[in-house]
């Protein structure tokens, strides 16, 4: 394996690689690239326009090439590779894996992919003529086609030579998958064991029926979640006939989980659809406008509420002076509940304890919570303001908010997921907002109750 340098990409180093570019100083770029890992180098061109990031791939082989545009991100990618001719593509794409010769393939024009296709290597042109059959969501959209399989009648030896064979066209395996005359999958065999034994051991002698596949109609985070729970460096996908047709790696992987990860953090954040700063003006405010309107609403709704106890404020004006208080510590327990409870459905088994158990514990951490919060702000708003019945409505109001915040922020995400939808929407703006209303109703009842 290639060993490649470490990299920093320094104000000064990009400069004097602009220059480079301007002055089209070919030596330079290419030894300055040399060593650096692809990885680097598609951070690299992000500083660049188009046709200079062209440039420089150019000036580097084919293989590099095209793992550096495979690095890139998808939206980046679509627009980037529209300069490109399709005989430029073809050659790219048919350094790929199947898997990722696929992704790209389904960012292109139709006419443009259909061209690309009928130029690819035979092998290859097949392999994904079948992957593009699947959503990208599902494992059949993931898998890649090359794989190492083996047959149960063959011998040590007769399997080793196959295996020379096959991995030409297979850049890294983990195992080997064994299957029948008929391709279903029967089990696996571990190099380790495949390589110490005997060599004219029969494989059917030596390989593991345990072996864990998944469906090529498998969701993605259900693939994800079967990786991670069995601790796998790649899957076998089978069909519904129970035929080897694929396997997913753990980089796929990888690739979903920051995806999914990245989409909940802009859920979370009050951002409906998956935009970069570098979007479009529009996109940008397309993506961050419903959620401010709704706290907009929200926050007139609270205006309002605060008008119908006109007559409480007027009596002790003090009141009006822990609104903010009331408001930030119901949203900052909301958040909190529903976050970890958010960060606990990616988990399958989160309800098989119960739904009552669960909400019994929050509910106690809500209480402890409640009383200690609330005993500070007893004997706080007491020696600010020397009034008995104020620090008492305050503190009761507050342990009420803690309660019932905390409840919304656990049941919220729950029914959502129960409903289909991502739980993540239950957190950030939305818990925000339906804790201040909630906890202005609280305060403001206790203060009619108590004055």
């Amino acid at each position: 394996m290639k060993e490649f340098a470490e990299f920093e990409l320094t104000k000064e180093f990009r400069d004097h690689f602009q220059q480079a570019l301007d002055e089209r100083d070919a030596a330079f770029i290419v030894a300055s690239l040399e060593e650096v890992n692809p990885a680097d180098i598609s951070a690299l061109l992000h500083e660049f326009n188009d046709e200079e990031s062209k440039y420089v791939l150019d000036l580097l082989s084919l293989q590099i090439r095209s793992k550096i545009i495979n690095d890139l991100e998808p939206e980046s990618r679509k627009t980037f590779l529209s300069i490109y001719t399709v005989e430029e593509l073809t050659a790219i794409v048919n350094q790929l894996d199947s898997d990722d010769a696929a992704d790209i393939l389904n960012e292109l024009p139709i006419k443009t992919s259909e061209e690309i296709i009928a130029g690819l290597d035979s092998d290859l042109r097949s392999q994904v003529i079948d992957l593009l059959r699947y959503d990208e969501n599902v494992a059949g959209g993931l898998m890649a086609k090359e794989l190492i399989r083996a047959r149960t009648d063959w011998t040590v030896v007769e399997c080793i030579d196959e295996i020379r064979k096959q991995a030409e066209n297979v850049t890294k395996f983990y195992t080997v998958y064994v299957v029948d005359e008929n391709n279903k999958l029967l089990g696996r065999l571990a190099l380790q064991k495949l390589i110490l034994t005997d060599s004219k051991t029969l494989v059917k002698d030596i390989y593991d029926d345990d072996v864990t596949s998944v469906e090529t109609y498998m969701e993605d985070l259900e693939v994800a979640e079967v990786m991670k729970k069995y601790d796998m460096e790649s899957v076998p996908v089978v069909n519904v006939q129970g035929q080897l047709v694929g396997r997913i790696t753990i980089d796929d992987v990888v690739d979903v989980i920051s995806e999914q990860a990245e989409e909940e953090r802009q859920l979370m954040s009050g951002i409906t659809e998956d935009v970069e700063e570098d979007d479009s003006l529009w996109k940008n405010v397309r993506a961050r406008l419903p959620w401010l309107l709704i706290g907009i609403f929200g926050g007139m709704l609270s205006a309002r509420f605060m008008g119908f106890f006109e007559q409480e404020l007027a009596k002790i004006t003090a009141i009006a002076f822990f609104v903010p208080l009331i408001q930030a510590t119901g949203g900052n327990v909301g958040i909190q509940s529903s976050g970890l409870v958010v960060q606990s459905l990616v988990n399958p088994g989160f309800m098989d304890e119960g739904l009552w158990k669960r909400l019994g514990k929050v509910f106690s951490v809500a209480l402890l919570n409640g009383i200690l919060l609330s005993l500070i702000v007893l004997g706080s708003t007491y020696l600010f303001f020397n009034n008995n019945k104020l620090s008492i409505i305050v503190s009761f109001a507050l342990f009420c908010v803690v309660l019932f915040s905390s409840f919304v922020g656990t049941i919220t995400p729950i029914i959502i997921n129960r409903l289909g939808f991502n739980p993540a929407l239950a957190s950030g703006p939305f818990i925000t907002t339906t804790s201040d209303l909630l906890g202005l109703s609280i305060y403001f009842l206790t203060v009619q109750v108590l004055i």
